[in-house]
């Protein structure tokens, strides 16, 4: 019989009850600070790099909710090799005072996750968890100015998070004057590592420029001098409005929680409340199907009866959730974009109706430069964007990637190798809009490859790739007309001399022989 007894002075007690008393809850903050790479903090440079997305993120999302045209600056500056000060500044609505210390440095704290509708942050990590991680590699407090009315001056606070209760602490707070009408304004210091070319900052905010025509970014690298991203539309894009959710989208586990906090009285009443696209007629024919009472108390509904309702709404033929909860970038903003950074010699772009998965709406959308002075001999490059939020890191995992690499380029011109990427002089764009864009981990990385989400993004490509196959093969037909061209020209002068010494032909003869070849080349070339 196995030993379940402690020796000693404690052998009366179990080994469990040794180490219940060791057991205790942890808090969101503690686990991710064991855990940061979760959140992409993996090591400095990519925790830099994390630390400007996610703050350039809320402040795009906070112009466009305000509906004005952003104005970002980004300033990054080493103070020793290891530590640089971060510094985000936007021209949003700014932060009502009593917000700013949870916004900041509370985790899971923020207005986006119980929202469906499009938007770049979800989770309400980001930021909070860029305040945790400056203060975890430095000691130092991240520090907030916000301002929500000219006529009164802006709220400055300097904030630590508690680890162990998951709440903010105020370092320091007072009022200070600042020269903007409304605005946010922070300020970390962290470790890291600054670098150019891909998966930085740098590329980071050119990409953002890409997919976020309708703002102005001005960036300040380490030793560098300040760059301008200029805004190529002056356009805010469309308001994506607030869905109720899809009865298509959820699980049994939600529908429970959903049937004890519904404010409806009667079952009928809550399929039609609390979900969206259940007309009377439709929340009836689900009631009879689970062979419940539509005049039933939701509250009061069995968890076999739920079970029941759950079956029952997957029988029922429910239209499609709305889709003004979408965003798209459009066809022509986004070659607007791609124009102002990208040179290339030819654009297309296309934008998918709204699909759906998991009872979630999102779009597809494409956009391809080709030539020009993108390099002929490389792998093409590729652009993945969710919800206008560029993703550099995880792109072997990400559905973009899977599906440009099972698209059969070789039909549209251009070399391809089995399981690879297509070469060539090509730019690929691929953005994804939705209210919920399923990442396959916490630091929001990689589209996770739903069949609807695969299907679509093919669709998207194949489309974009028939236009490009009508350029590519006109101009290789026009270069292969410009070669025979430039044979004529280089050898029927040669041509004319011969003739003229078999023949004997005079000059004026010599030259009239040679033009009636010529003009018979030319037409047999045609």
């Amino acid at each position: 019989m196995a030993q379940t007894t402690l020796s000693g002075k404690n052998k009366d007690r179990t080994v469990a009850e040794a180490l219940s008393e060791k057991q205790r809850a942890i808090s969101i903050s503690e686990f991710f600070t064991k855990n940061r790479h979760l959140l992409g903090f993996d090591n400095p440079r990519k925790a830099l790099l994390t630390t400007v997305k996610e703050a350039v993120d809320n402040s795009l999302d906070a112009c466009e909710e305000m509906k004005i045209l952003p104005e970002i600056r980004v300033f990054i500056e080493p103070t020793t090799d290891e530590r640089y000060k971060i510094t985000i500044e936007d021209n949003g609505p700014g932060i009502v005072k009593k917000q700013v210390p949870k916004i900041f440095a509370k985790l899971l704290y923020g207005s986006k996750f119980h929202r469906l509708k499009q938007s770049r942050g979800q989770q309400g990590i980001g930021i909070s968890a860029a305040a945790l991680y400056a203060q975890l590699t430095t000691g130092k407090p991240i520090r907030i100015i916000s301002k929500i009315d000219p006529k009164e001056p802006a709220h400055y606070y300097e904030l630590h998070l508690n680890t162990k209760t998951n709440e903010p602490e105020i370092v320091k707070e007072d009022t200070r004057e600042w020269n903007k009408n409304h605005g946010t304004k922070i300020q970390l210091e962290l470790e890291g590592k600054y670098h150019k070319g891909r998966l930085s900052v740098d590329e980071f905010l050119q990409l953002t420029a890409i997919a976020n025509p309708h703002a102005t970014i001005i960036y300040k690298a380490p030793k560098e001098e300040p760059v301008e991203f200029p805004r190529a539309v002056k356009v805010v894009p469309k308001e994506a409005k607030e869905i109720a959710p899809h009865p298509y989208g959820i699980e049994l586990g939600i529908l429970i929680k959903m049937l004890k906090d519904t404010g409806a009285k009667t079952l009928q009443g809550f399929l039609q409340q609390d979900f969206c696209r259940v007309s009377p007629k439709v929340s009836k024919e689900i009631c009879e199907k689970a062979g419940l009472y539509e005049k039933a108390r939701p509250s009061r509904i069995a968890r076999n009866e739920a079970d029941n309702l759950f079956k029952s709404i997957k029988q029922v033929k429910i239209m499609g959730p709305p889709t003004d909860c979408l965003a798209p970038i459009s066809e022509e903003q986004m070659l607007k974009g791609i124009k102002k950074e990208i040179d290339a010699e030819f654009y297309v772009s296309v934008t998918r109706p709204p699909s759906v998965y998991r009872g979630n709406p999102f779009q597809i959308e494409c956009a391809i430069a080709y030539g020009g002075n993108l390099p002929g001999d490389e792998l093409a490059k590729i652009m993945r964007f969710a919800n206008r939020v560029p993703l550099q890191h995880q792109a072997g995992a990400c559905a973009v990637t899977k599906s440009i690499m099972q698209t059969a380029w070789k039909n549209y011109g251009l070399s391809q190798s089995r399981g690879a990427l297509p070469s060539g002089p090509l730019v690929i764009m691929v953005h994804m809009a939705s209210v919920w864009v399923p990442f396959t981990s916490e630091s929001k990385e990689a589209i996770a490859s739903y069949p609807e989400i695969v299907k679509e993004l093919k669709l998207a490509l194949q489309e974009a790739g028939r236009k490009l196959a009508i350029y590519v093969r006109k101009k290789k037909r026009a270069g292969e007309e410009h070669k025979k061209k430039s044979y004529i020209v280089k050898y029927l002068p040669h041509i004319g001399i011969g003739l003229k010494e078999i023949l004997q032909l005079t000059d004026q003869e010599e030259k009239e022989t040679t033009d009636i070849l010529k003009e018979i080349l030319e037409s047999t070339r045609k």
